[in-house]
């Protein structure tokens, strides 16, 4: 007994040992993983001092003698504090994430080795200017600096997947870059979700449920849906490709800003706004810092990777960014030359095409060969899925998918114009940046500390020869130079606007061209929901401060869900005396309710399910479940429905009939349905005492951790999740993900970032992102700002300027290694 009794104290103190030596190793691992944040450190490739200043916000204050090591010190730091996100981005653009991932990132890997965007970001590189590549090998060598001389731990990332950190190039740079334009300019996937649907319905329909912009008419008018039924394998191959294609990086397709004159300030200053709406991730995209040295002062938003304050202001001069939209990227269907699957044809004849042979290395696994080839127009993307060689024999043929894009152009100077832009005074030297400014094309909005408030939405839009009907997607045969691109809108000609008599301009990816507006930009502008919701409360109030900027950039009611209410509760079921009390009562409560997308109230989500079964009801018949999951996007199915209960005996009498059944249902017996699955489905998720309901614990915003967001064990560390209200139309922007069937009322796309810039003192300039400062997750700044985000509240990042020390924490000194000790 006495030796069992000893046998069981050991073990228990094994256990006690271990666990005290695990708690001790986390600890240890914990404090070794952060970055020095103070104390003076010797780097090699400096010029002359620098000091780094850290204030209570982890927000790095950079102080140099020379611009050169101010972006030197912002490689460093971004290294210090988001080491494994740019590792990340440096493998996405590169296409090598299989080599850390293993098999399951190969499609990416093919899909982005077949764009070539690393290819061509070295190509820009080439072709850039002393000066800009002068800054670009400053930041690397200050990211390098810290990858060299990091002795300590290095992110959890990196100990989970035993890698290392490789050193930072300038191509890595201009390749994100690209990647940003990738996923603020993706209409390749509109065009190919329109071949998919022409494979089921006619051209008329594609025009009802892929609806122009309200008041305006379809834009294609031939008969392209017969067409396109002829390249039936073509369009399977295709919808395989968008399947491969990159997403969720960046993600990005909506954002506010707006500026008003002196005329309509309390200060008698301009005041911007800026909110640019992106794919939540964790870390979040930005990072905010302040460089100062001789001839730079610009304090904002900055992308980990980049040197550069991609929004924000300087000392004269404020701007904000929304995302114009634009028709950027073209399909061709290009023939392959029978009998010789090397050639494809052209207006003069047949050509090689050009090609390249591709190396993926696969974690765990043997090297995967790749051959890339591209036409006149560029990738041939079809290779990606299978190659069409045997895939596609339409009439006979044999046919290719070729993608042009204006980002892939070795001459692209959008990070130059960034540099520019940082260093602008003045509307002359804005304009003169934004010049530089190709891809991509960007609402920018302007104000300055004279009083001067302005617009531009610079960037490449392309020319084409015929500027109609297949716009996009051009026929190869005989039709091989009708769709070519012959130049871009002029830079005079964009459209812009200085000083309008309204003393306001407001963006927020609405259609920003008059009907006489002679250059084609997109037919795919945003409902102009939150334009609309924007104006007015700026017209309400006639003199605005930041606070007021602040409560509008807080707005959740959402004018979708208004004009969509009164439609709803048409239906016989609102009007049914049938129905339980409980339901009876939740009609009541919409009908009393304003369309206010509150986190705190059970109305917001029980009309979103209301309407995601009826899109659901609506349309999957019509169009087949596979390209049904492609179209169901809030963005896409909000017009067609709304257009549908509008016009029952008309549009609505096709969509509303449920095509599987005998019967001809009516658009309000179909709206009833919907009400009863929609209840259905919330009980099911959420219980059935809907007096528990709450918007808010549906509508958590949930920031994903790339690669681990979705990973067992691992997503709740490295996710960052804080419930939210809103909806895809409101100001306070919370996009949900309809065809989510885990979480499909999940907010996973908001307000990346939020700035307010007050041109009569830019130093209380308010900035705020979706999770903090670090890249950690072991960090106490990986997620301090989340409950700040959702509250929509902010920090300044001027406190430091006017008090020199008093609002820091730390002080970082970097000096060059060679520097002679004093």
């Amino acid at each position: 007994m006495g030796w069992f009794k000893r046998l069981g104290w050991w073990l228990v103190s094994i256990a006690l040992l271990a666990v005290t030596g695990a708690a001790g190793g986390y600890i240890w691992y914990r404090q070794a993983s952060q970055p020095d944040s103070a104390g003076t450190l010797r780097l090699p490739g400096l010029k002359d001092r620098v000091v780094v200043v850290r204030d209570r916000n982890a927000v790095p204050h950079i102080q140099a003698a020379n611009a050169l090591d101010a972006y030197y010190a912002l490689g460093y730091v971004h290294a210090q504090d988001r080491l494994w996100q740019m590792q990340m981005n440096k493998r996405i653009v590169a296409g090598r994430l299989a080599e850390i991932l293993g098999p399951s990132a190969l499609d990416t890997d093919r899909f982005l080795r077949t764009l070539g965007v690393r290819r061509n970001a070295e190509a820009i590189l080439a072709q850039s200017s002393p000066e800009t590549r002068a800054v670009l090998q400053a930041y690397a060598n200050g990211v390098n600096a810290f990858i060299d001389t990091r002795k300590s731990a290095l992110p959890p990332e990196f100990l989970i997947l035993r890698t290392r950190p490789e050193r930072w190039e300038p191509a890595d740079t201009l390749g994100w870059q690209t990647m940003m334009a990738w996923d603020l300019g993706g209409n390749w996937t509109q065009e190919v979700l329109r071949m998919g649907l022409a494979q089921q319905l006619p051209t008329a329909r594609i025009a009802e449920i892929l609806a122009p912009y309200p008041g305006d008419k379809p834009l294609r008018t031939m008969d392209y849906a017969s067409f396109y039924r002829q390249l039936a394998p073509v369009a399977t191959a295709m919808a395989s490709v968008v399947q491969r294609a990159p997403s969720g990086y960046v993600e990005g397709m909506g954002s506010n800003n707006w500026v008003v004159s002196g005329a309509h300030t309390r200060s008698g200053k301009p005041l911007l706004a800026n909110d640019p709406h992106l794919g939540l991730q964790a870390p979040a995209l930005w990072y905010v810092a302040r460089l100062q040295a001789p001839g730079l002062d610009v304090t904002g938003a900055t992308l980990p990777g980049a040197p550069l304050v991609v929004l924000g202001h300087n000392k004269r001069i404020a701007w904000g960014f929304t995302n114009t939209a634009p028709d950027v990227q073209d399909l061709y269907i290009e023939r392959v030359a029978p009998g010789n699957p090397g050639q494809y044809q052209t207006p003069d004849g047949w050509a090689d095409f050009e090609t390249r042979t591709e190396i993926i290395h696969v974690k765990g696994e043997n090297d995967v060969t790749l051959t890339v080839r591209a036409t006149r127009h560029g990738p041939v993307l079809s290779d990606v899925a299978e190659p069409l060689v045997a895939a596609a024999k339409p009439l006979g043929a044999q046919y290719v998918v070729a993608f042009q894009w204006t980002a892939l152009r070795p001459d692209d100077r959008t990070f130059q114009g960034g540099l520019k832009l940082g260093q602008a005074s003045d509307w002359n030297s804005f304009l003169a940046a934004m010049r530089d400014f190709h891809a991509p094309q960007q609402n920018i909005v302007y104000a300055d500390v004279d009083g001067n408030i302005g617009y531009i939405a610079p960037g490449r839009v392309p020319l084409r020869r015929a500027d109609n009907d297949l716009k996009g997607l051009a026929p190869a045969p005989g039709w091989e130079a009708r769709y070519d691109w012959t130049g871009f809108v002029p830079f005079e000609q964009l459209p812009r606007s200085y000083n309008p008599p309204t003393g306001m301009i407001v963006t927020a990816n609405q259609k920003i061209v008059a009907d006489d507006y002679p250059y084609f930009i997109t037919s795919e502008w945003t409902v102009p929901y939150r334009y609309q919701r924007i104006k007015a409360l700026l017209e309400a109030n006639p003199r605005h401060t930041p606070d007021s900027f602040a409560a509008i950039q807080k707005d959740v009611v959402s004018l979708a869900v208004r004009e969509a209410l009164p439609l709803l509760l048409a239906a016989p079921v609102a009007q049914d005396a049938s129905l339980p009390p409980r339901e009876r009562g939740l009609l009541d409560a919409l009908r009393k309710w304003d369309g206010t997308m509150a986190a705190d109230r059970a109305e917001p989500l029980v009309v979103t399910a209301w309407l995601r079964e009826l899109s659901r009801l609506l349309f999957e018949d019509k169009v087949g479940e596979v390209q049904f999951n492609r179209l169901w996007d809030q963005r896409n199915v909000q017009l067609p429905m709304l257009n549908a209960m509008r016009d029952p005996d008309g549009a609505g009498a096709f969509w509303c009939d449920n095509t599987r059944t005998p019967a001809r249902e009516t658009c309000g017996e179909t709206i009833s349905l919907a009400w009863r699955r929609a209840i259905a489905d919330l009980d099911a998720r959420y219980g059935d005492n809907a007096e528990r309901w709450r918007w808010g614990k549906a509508h958590t915003a949930r920031a994903e951790h790339k690669p681990f967001g979705k990973v067992p064990y691992l997503a709740g560390l490295f996710n960052v999740r804080v419930q939210t209200g809103g909806d895809t139309y409101t100001v306070d922007v919370g996009r949900h993900n309809l065809r989510d069937e885990r979480a499909p009322f999940e907010s996973t796309h908001a307000a990346s970032l939020r700035a307010i810039y007050d041109l009569s003192d830019l130093s209380e300039s308010r900035f705020m992102t979706s999770t903090g400062q670090s890249g950690n997750a072991l960090s106490p700044h990986y997620r301090d700002w989340t409950d700040k985000w959702a509250g929509v509240q902010f920090i300044t990042v001027g406190a430091h300027r006017r008090n020199p020390g008093g609002d820091s924490f730390d002080t970082m000194v970097l000096r060059p290694a060679a520097e002679a000790l004093p």
